[in-house]
């Protein structure tokens, strides 16, 4: 019977379809006999009644009108039913999928339903405990690189700082401590957050940012005001930071400004820099890729500000984009956030 009939779902849904109509016929069939049949009784003998006037619903208009609410009611709970259990499997299945990125064990869903559900929760099944296993892997070996990188970089600092002072020694020591920031950016970038989202003032987070640099000496000014949002705390503070210090480093000052909207919150960020080569505009997000023509610490980083920044927009479900400014001189860092519906 399976070889006719595969528990797919299209014969779940052609059973059903043809189950109700089958019945809906049945009972309309029923129905219409009862009130069209002629069961009454044979007249008595003599002149016959005098003529009354059929109620409109009563004989076989009523029937009718029964057979077909019938049939609308059972056509009705058919499709209720067989829309609920075709969509379980799948409402079971993007669940799965939305908490994939949680870095916590992954839970298998039950394999049921017709053939092709059952399948793809398999292969569901199967994906999620590969890519759990990948993620755990990665953390053991940024864990075990970071160990045995560090570690000779520190020896090499060491016994440079115990040898005669001089011009090689400085540069010696200045190539170590640019590794060493590499090192530090490189891991960040690929270790990825294992924060979970949060209700966040948006507006003390910048204002708390903004008062720190200041504290510093920066030239950072802040307008406008923002609600909450759901975000991920450290990471958004990250980010902002890394725009921040990209637009004092180039820019010479930074202006961060929120304009607040019903559908998504928009963090502008702007400065008084040479800006950015249109070619260039979405370069800069790569990794490792910088303007500058020379690779030390004093030249704006190792590159990976920018990747990271646009990094924790996606993980915010925003985008980070960069645009020369039209109106004036410096570049406009828009970091744009959705609110939830």
């Amino acid at each position: 019977m399976k070889k006719l009939l595969p528990d797919t779902i299209f014969s779940r849904l052609f059973g059903m379809a043809m189950a109700a109509v089958l019945l809906s016929h049945v009972a309309t069939f029923i129905l219409l006999f009862v009130f069209l049949g002629d069961h009454r009784p044979p007249p008595p003998p003599g002149p016959p009644p005098p003529h009354h006037a059929h109620s409109l619903f009563s004989g076989p208009f009523l029937g009718f009108c029964l057979s077909m609410l019938l049939q609308l009611f059972l056509l009705a709970i058919a499709t209720w039913i067989g829309s609920r259990n075709l969509a379980r499997p799948i409402q079971q299945l993007a669940a799965a999928a939305s908490t994939l990125s949680n870095h916590e064990q992954p839970k298998a869903i039950p394999e049921i339903g017709p053939e092709e559900t059952r399948q793809s929760a398999q292969v569901f099944n199967q994906m999620q405990e590969r890519l759990f296993q990948q993620m755990e892997e990665r953390e053991r070996f940024l864990a075990a690189i970071s160990h045995d990188l560090r570690t000779p970089l520190t020896r090499i600092k060491l016994r440079v700082e115990q040898m005669h002072a001089g011009t090689d020694n400085d540069k010696l020591l200045d190539d170590v401590e640019e590794m060493r920031l590499m090192l530090d950016a490189t891991l960040d970038y690929l270790r990825g957050s294992e924060e979970s989202m949060q209700m966040l003032d948006i507006h003390s987070l910048v204002a708390a940012i903004v008062d720190n640099m200041q504290d510093e000496g920066k030239p950072v000014s802040m307008y406008g005001t923002a609600l909450p949002l759901p975000a991920l705390p450290n990471e958004l503070r990250r980010c902002i930071s890394n725009l921040l210090e990209n637009a004092i480093f180039y820019g010479a000052t930074a202006e961060i400004s929120l304009h607040d909207h019903a559908h998504e919150l928009r963090i502008c960020i702007t400065d008084q820099g040479p800006g950015i080569p249109e070619a260039a505009l979405e370069k800069v997000f790569a990794p490792f890729f910088r303007l500058a023509a020379s690779r030390n610490k004093h030249s704006g980083g190792v590159g990976l500000g920018l990747s990271i920044a646009r990094e924790i927009a996606r993980r915010h479900h925003g985008s980070l984009v960069l645009k020369n400014r039209t109106d004036q001189q410096g570049l406009l860092a828009e970091l744009r956030l959705p609110r939830p519906s």
